[in-house]
């Protein structure tokens, strides 16, 4: 049993405490409390967190974050570790020089993103705003790696604790925007997409069109039995997230009503999980997200518990407490449209705090660090130097025994046009994150 004192305990304490020794450090046998006296008195293995120290306890710092409530701007300071970088750093003289408990709810409740701020163009917030950029660790798995120099620290100090051994995962997702180029859209967008080809004059893709459309030719987008013999080749099971919402400037995906689409979702599902992919246009409309909900359901017959927003659509915490009142259960969201990285400073699923209710929630957040479209068109890699950005990525989650979530779409494993030598990103992502590792 560890014990700590703590001069207030409130729900950010609570939630944080819980989150560090129970998800990060697999510990459940710790007791909070706020009497001195019965601190004093224990001889066990206990420490103090609080502003300043009682007497020769383990003492960790505390700058006051999670006795707060409320949001409002924080003057956050950073500072450096063991090579790591640190907030809400102090010169005290205490095993870790930094508020190890208030920079790790800080970064897992994304309490920057509450905070006033500019927007892109899909109204998201900037990666290059985030104080992970500004400081240049948005590529590091900051939040493990203060879990694991605080696991140090205690079990130095208190050899008889026992930890649990974190196991490196692998989680294939695959958004499907887009089930088919051409196939099955219909009279009306069949011969608006023909006609949209022509007059560009781009005659080779006009004569691949007919091609697929009379049946002569395979549909580029269809790259699923791709999909299927790779992932049984690596023994790997993924999530797809299937958009299925109304036709829109930003949801062009076939109607939910269409038969070849219910078929191509059935079988998916008898060989991976199946999550909705919330529309452009239900990001702010809660009855139109349980409306597309409710079509994959009926389709599947069985409950939808996985999520991840179209475009990454992500307003804390508009947008998560919407998936709560659908019954979601568990979210792919959390990462950056235009970088690689840890846009919460982990690779650890993790439960959502409600900053505004001031709550944590039973909605369980699955950050991604990778998406092929970032390495394509925001940071215009070469095919090679994609392989080896992702590579780091994994080396830096591999260090630290986290969950490697990655975010790819059915057409950039066409081969076609812009998406041309992509397949071997894909394989070569999987054989390297799956070598020598036993996945669970």
């Amino acid at each position: 049993m560890l014990l700590i004192y703590i001069p207030k305990i409130t729900p950010r304490i609570r939630y944080t405490f819980k989150t560090v020794f129970k998800t990060y450090l697999g510990f459940q046998e710790y007791n909070l409390t706020t009497d001195l006296e019965k601190f004093n008195q224990d001889s066990g293995a206990k420490f103090s967190y609080s502003s300043k120290a009682l007497a020769n306890e383990l003492y960790f710092f505390s700058s006051g974050l999670l006795e707060q409530n409320g949001i409002k701007e924080q003057s956050i300071s950073v500072g450096e570790f063991e090579g790591t970088i640190t907030l809400f750093p102090t010169k005290k003289d205490v095993e870790l020089p930094f508020d190890v408990f208030s920079a790790i709810f800080y970064s897992l409740s994304r309490y920057e993103e509450y905070l006033p701020h500019m927007r892109d163009q899909y109204d998201r917030f900037k990666a290059k705003d985030s104080i992970a950029s500004e400081h240049g660790y948005l590529q590091t798995a900051v939040v493990d790696r203060w879990a694991i120099q605080l696991r140090m620290v205690l079990k130095a100090k208190f050899p008889n604790l026992i930890f649990e051994n974190r196991v490196f995962s692998y989680i294939p997702t695959i958004d499907i925007d887009n089930a088919y180029a051409y196939k099955h859209k219909g009279i009306l967008r069949t011969i608006g997409s023909l006609g949209k080809t022509v007059s560009k004059f781009d005659f080779s893709t006009l004569m691949n069109q007919i091609k697929v459309l009379l049946g002569q030719q395979k549909d580029p987008f269809d790259t699923y039995n791709y999909q299927l013999n790779i992932h049984k080749k690596y023994y790997l099971k993924p999530i797809y997230f299937i958009l299925i919402g109304d036709y829109g400037l930003n949801d062009k995906n076939l109607s939910f009503e269409n038969r070849h689409f219910r078929t191509l979702i059935k079988t998916l599902s008898d060989y991976a999980f199946l999550g909705i992919h919330p529309s452009f246009g239900s990001n702010k409309r809660r009855e139109k997200l349980k409306v597309e909900i409710g079509r994959l359901r009926s389709i599947m017959k069985s409950d939808i518990k996985r999520s991840r927003q179209h475009f990454l659509k992500l307003s804390l915490p508009e947008t998560y407490r919407n998936l709560l009142e659908a019954d979601i259960e568990e979210d792919y969201t959390m990462g950056f449209a235009s970088e690689l990285g840890f846009r919460a400073g982990t690779c650890t699923p993790y439960s959502f705090y409600d900053l505004d209710e001031e709550v944590e929630c039973k909605l369980t957040v699955f950050p991604f660090q990778v998406m092929e479209a970032t390495l394509k068109y925001y940071l215009n890699l070469s095919v090679e130097d994609s392989i080896e950005a992702i590579k780091k990525i994994v080396d830096e989650i591999k260090s630290v025994n986290g969950t490697f979530v990655s975010l790819w779409h059915n057409e950039s494993l066409s081969e076609e046009k812009e998406w041309n030598g992509w397949q071997k990103v894909y394989e070569e992502m999987i054989a390297y994150t799956t070598d020598n590792i036993e996945l669970k």
